[in-house]
């Protein structure tokens, strides 16, 4: 290239390249997929993981198959977003009433499982596809729910056990994630019970077995877990 021709040449083509920076989802965008969430939680919820379809999802919107994978990438995905959308519509343990918060770490304990099956009755789609995210689900996808649960804390399990704590109520001698992983995983199968004993009576009745009152095993379960992490 000869000088003539450098100086010729626009100063356009030696600007250094530029990355092309990911555009924000726009607001019609950020709509659309709340829409396809909404519908997929209640296919989820009334088909189960494995019987919901994409497709029954997407004919309920009128919009093509592909484009509820381009927002969500798989029927994994998109299980995965309703299922963080279920668990933010759940409340977290210090939502209780104040008149409950006053009262302790157990009667907030015992609240919330008391409430369960009223809550299941005003909304059981939620509760419905946290249920399938804990077992009905593969392996891979609830490794990603583990995560998310670990990482983001729904249902503020770390502030309400330092509450407890605080007030006294929780032993100190025990290391902190244990004492929270135990609250959150013996919360978890208990209130679990409960939502499918309330969305299918009698699933856990055994012949001859003689059952006792919801309230009788909730007493029983907050006794235990007092025993396990509650300060003597």
């Amino acid at each position: 290239m000869t000088p003539g021709q450098l100086q010729a040449t626009p100063m356009k083509d030696f600007a250094p390249s530029r990355a092309r920076l990911p555009r924000a989802p726009s607001t019609r965008s950020l709509a659309k997929r709340e829409r396809i969430v909404d519908a997929a939680m209640r296919h989820f919820a009334e088909s189960g993981y494995q019987a919901a379809r994409v497709e029954d999802v997407a004919i309920e919107l009128g919009i093509a198959k592909g484009s509820v994978f381009q927002h969500f990438g798989s029927k994994q995905g998109l299980f995965l977003a309703a299922y963080k959308k279920a668990v933010g519509m759940l409340p977290a343990y210090l939502d209780c009433p104040p008149e409950v918060r006053t009262r302790g770490f157990f009667e907030i304990v015992e609240y919330w499982l008391s409430e369960t099956p009223h809550l299941i009755r005003d909304d059981w789609i939620p509760y419905r596809v946290t249920l399938l995210g804990n077992y009905a689900i593969d392996l891979e996808l609830k490794r990603e729910i583990n995560r998310y649960l670990r990482t983001q804390d729904p249902y503020g399990t770390v502030a309400f056990v330092r509450y407890g704590i605080e007030r006294g109520e929780v032993r100190t001698d025990m290391d902190f994630d244990m004492t929270t992983s135990m609250v959150d995983w013996l919360m978890e199968k208990f209130q679990d019970a409960l939502v499918t004993q309330e969305l299918d009576p009698g699933l856990f009745v055994r012949s001859g077995e003689r059952t006792s009152t919801a309230q009788a095993r909730i007493d029983q379960f907050v006794k235990l877990l007092r025993r396990a992490i509650g300060r003597r």
